[in-house]
């Protein structure tokens, strides 16, 4: 299990070396990615969870990259519905 989990990090780290030319949120998506793959491995779970941990962390990678570079937060309005302001 060491291995594997060794293995996955030093491949995404050579994988995000490549990935000058993208923009902050593809950066933000493949390192969310690739935390979500991760987390769960260390919870030793089946492929079909795998993906979609690691489909989350993309999302949640390219959300806090968007809102690291325009500085703009998604708060709800207690409602139902959200509003944006500076974070």
């Amino acid at each position: 299990m060491r291995k594997q989990i060794t293995a996955l990090t030093a491949a995404s780290a050579f994988a995000l070396a490549g990935c000058s030319d993208l923009t902050e949120q593809e950066q933000g998506a493949i390192f969310g990615a690739g935390a979500g793959a991760i987390a769960a491995q260390a919870f030793d779970a089946n492929l079909g969870w795998t993906v979609v941990t690691a489909a989350a962390g993309a999302a949640a990678g390219a959300l806090i990259a968007r809102n690291s570079q325009t500085n703009q937060c998604a708060y709800s309005d207690g409602r139902g519905g959200y509003v944006t302001r500076p974070c």
